[in-house]
């Protein structure tokens, strides 16, 4: 792993024996991009805008282009630890595996974009031309499923995901199987695609986002898929403001895809703006929050690495995990 400079190193050793992260402040993080370069456009960033989520090249300069350059350095010290590995064991025939990321945060929080972003930047490092990227939703059971075990309502928990699937799937993976399937997930019926999938095939980077990726082994469940990632990242904001970005979601949903007739909310469509805000804010304290506070949230410490947002969606304080 190549060594930061002394000014990078300031930015990373602020003592605190109270927390196993260390706290980096916007500017502070900004500095350790280095000579990194910024290979994208203003143009190319509205393909990673997501619904009302303001996005500039600032904030993938200060803060997303530093994390692909630490992120790029695991991955080389990863490979580095495979070759000692099979030096040791006196194998020549296997190939390192693929280097799995975890992203994990809120509906609403900005993870999908966080996880775009990285996908397109961690692809320009010469070391890892090939990134994938496949959510969580894939292994959500069916909607028929939800109602025949009475979890309809909980649609995003836990309980409600294939978790054998999905840890089956992060294992083969990282066994480097040649390709491995991920079910189709439509967001317009809000339901899987029945014999339809997304194949992985042998990534150098695998990026798995979803609401609930760094939930730990439990003993109903004595292997978690976060215990196959080299690298987790938690997307942090306060509630009220991730609330106040999925009403503000909503409302645009209403306006736009709730108003296609195959949708499977096309039924709000119709609803004024005023309606649309109620109903925005049953869905949010009936499912969203307790999901959040109960599932979600416990997991943040967890992770490897915790971007704080502000109201404004802007990262304004970095936490890495200390090592």
């Amino acid at each position: 792993m190549t060594e930061y400079t002394n000014t990078e190193t300031q930015a990373l050793t602020r003592p605190d024996v109270t927390s196993p992260f260390i706290e980096i402040s916007r500017a502070d993080w900004a500095r350790l991009a280095g000579e990194t370069p910024m290979p994208l456009t203003e143009a190319e960033l509205d393909a990673y805008r997501g619904l009302g989520e303001p996005l500039d090249l600032a904030e993938v300069s200060e803060v997303y282009r530093p994390l692909s350059r630490l992120i790029n350095q695991y991955a080389i010290a990863e490979r580095e630890v495979h070759r000692r590995t099979r030096g040791f064991l006196r194998r020549s025939d296997d190939r390192p595996s693929p280097f799995v990321i975890g992203i994990a945060g809120s509906v609403a929080v900005g993870k999908s974009t966080v996880a775009r972003i990285l996908r397109d930047l961690l692809a320009r490092w010469p070391e890892t031309p090939d990134v994938q990227l496949v959510t969580t939703d894939g292994f959500l059971y069916p909607n028929a499923e939800l109602e025949r075990r009475g979890i309809a309502h909980r649609k995003g928990f836990p309980e409600s995901y294939d978790r054998r699937a999905l840890l089956r799937f992060v294992t083969r993976v990282k066994s480097g199987a040649a390709e491995t399937m991920v079910p189709h997930y439509d967001h317009l019926t809000y339901d899987i695609v029945p014999d339809e999938c997304t194949i992985v095939t042998r990534p150098d980077i695998l990026i798995v986002e979803g609401l609930n990726v760094l939930q730990p082994a439990s003993m109903q469940h004595p292997l978690a898929v976060s215990d196959l990632f080299d690298f987790s990242i938690y997307v942090d904001a306060r509630t009220q403001d991730i609330e106040q970005w999925f009403t503000t979601r909503f409302l645009r949903l209403k306006d736009q895809a709730f108003s296609d007739p195959e949708s499977y909310f096309k039924r709000f469509a119709t609803l004024d703006d005023e309606a649309a805000r109620g109903l925005a804010h049953e869905y949010w304290k009936g499912i969203n929050e307790p999901n959040l506070i109960e599932n979600i949230r416990p997991t943040r410490a967890r992770a490897s690495l915790v971007l704080r947002k502000e109201a404004d969606h802007t990262v304004q304080k970095v936490l890495l995990r200390k090592v």
